[in-house]
């Protein structure tokens, strides 16, 4: 199962820093037009945050692990990043936008934590 937990968070990861350093580098002015259209109904520091809290997420699954100091802040990082996901999910539907892509990865989020559970905890 750590196998298993491993490769969860690194895809979440990978996923999640890409998304988070997008939002972070990039203008808000500049993000529509990479399909996150979303980003017109936010202010510049809201879209900052989300990729800054996406970016630490994402180091969150993977350094307590690879560490093995606190290993259980990589469950409150999946737990963190899945009640990110369910914002996203919503504001997509208020704005009739495709939602799929923060389900899937809430799902997965949800996944990695429950997988932590068992590693770490169990």
């Amino acid at each position: 199962m750590v196998v298993a937990l491993w490769i969860v968070n690194v895809v979440l990861a990978v996923a999640f820093l890409v998304a988070g350093g997008i939002k972070l580098l990039r203008p808000r002015e500049a993000l529509p037009t990479l399909g996150m259209a979303w980003t017109e109904d936010f202010s510049d520091a809201s879209v900052k945050a989300i990729g800054a809290a996406e970016l630490l997420g994402a180091i969150g699954l993977i350094v307590p692990l690879a560490t093995g100091i606190v290993p259980v802040l990589a469950i409150i990082a999946a737990v963190a990043l899945a009640a990110l996901m369910t914002g996203a999910i919503v504001t997509h539907i208020r704005r009739r936008e495709q939602f799929v892509p923060p389900l899937v990865l809430g799902i997965i989020a949800i996944g990695s934590a429950i997988l932590g559970f068992l590693v770490v905890l169990g």
